[in-house]
């Protein structure tokens, strides 16, 4: 029995999760028209790779809340930049992965906001 956390994502819930981003560069599109949506797009599956076995307690997949946490920032149309952060905000923290990596693939400002 696999530890809590450390699930396999299920591919309907990777698609609800995928769904949920296609929204939110809609919502970025609207209120922040010229903003990098490459570089959003970069941080989401940057995001999903480094969560992508991790699950909630609730079974839902990890990569659900910053995602969400994203979609709030979006609503106060906060800039490309702090939405990228907002994306990436557990990489660090609940992977191995180093925050000088966050720094190289997505800039300074993404990797100190994340934190």
């Amino acid at each position: 029995m696999e530890p809590a956390g450390q699930f396999s994502i299920s591919p309907a819930a990777r698609r609800t999760v995928d769904l949920r981003f296609v929204e939110l560069m809609d919502k970025v599109r609207r209120n922040r028209p010229g903003d990098d949506l490459e570089l959003l797009r970069r941080a989401y599956d940057f995001a999903a790779e480094q969560h992508k076995t991790q699950t909630r307690l609730s079974g839902e997949p990890y990569l659900s809340h910053p995602v969400e946490v994203a979609h709030l920032l979006a609503d106060m149309k906060l800039d490309v930049t702090s939405l990228c952060a907002a994306l990436l905000h557990d990489v660090v923290e609940d992977t191995r992965m180093p925050a000088e990596k966050i720094a190289e693939q997505f800039g300074p400002d993404v990797a100190r906001l994340r934190a």
